[in-house]
């Protein structure tokens, strides 16, 4: 025996299908930027032909006493100023980093402190042993006689080479000549 088929009964429209919603006109209060619906709300207008709506007649008394709607708690523009209301998505906002970024020194073009980056430590080191030495042999020379301030800004121009100083005028310079 088999079972003679019964119709089974016709499934429910599902909520998500595209049915057309209803689009209600709204307007934004000038003053608490409420939605303002249809037959609500004042209309002003000003002397210079500027359209003012207000949801209510406190919101247009505020307005017209220039009351600021940042002042009170219960408006939209404090709300923001205050930040309440809307959570974040992503947690805190990812601040940027600032990007490191090399300039020339007064002493040394871009070119030569690239140079001077690349030299491996260890040349950077024996140049700078070099000096100390070149130091320690000026002092020795002239122990009686101390010169304050002068002597050691001539010692620190014997000792670091500069590197090239200001480039030559020529077809690949910029700048003033």
């Amino acid at each position: 025996g088999s079972r003679p088929k019964v119709p089974e009964p016709p499934k429910p429209r599902s909520l998500d299908c595209k049915a057309p919603k209803m689009v209600i006109k709204t307007d934004l209060c000038a003053y608490t930027e409420y939605r303002i619906y249809p037959g609500h709300g004042e209309k002003f207008i000003a002397k210079d032909a500027k359209v003012h709506f207000f949801i209510s007649a406190k919101a247009d008394a505020l307005f017209h006493q220039r009351i600021k709607p940042v002042k009170l708690r219960w408006t939209q523009a404090w709300r923001r100023m205050n930040k309440k209301g809307k959570v974040e998505e992503g947690g805190k906002k990812k601040t940027r980093r600032a990007q490191k970024f090399q300039k020339a020194i007064v002493g040394l073009s871009l070119d030569d402190l690239k140079k001077k980056k690349a030299q491996k430590p260890e040349l950077r080191q024996a140049r700078e042993a070099a000096a100390k030495e070149a130091k320690q042999r000026a002092t020795q020379k002239k122990p009686a006689a101390k010169v304050a301030a002068p002597k050691g800004k001539a010692d620190k121009g014997a000792k670091l080479p500069k590197g090239g100083g200001a480039p030559k005028a020529g077809k690949d310079f910029k700048g003033k000549k």
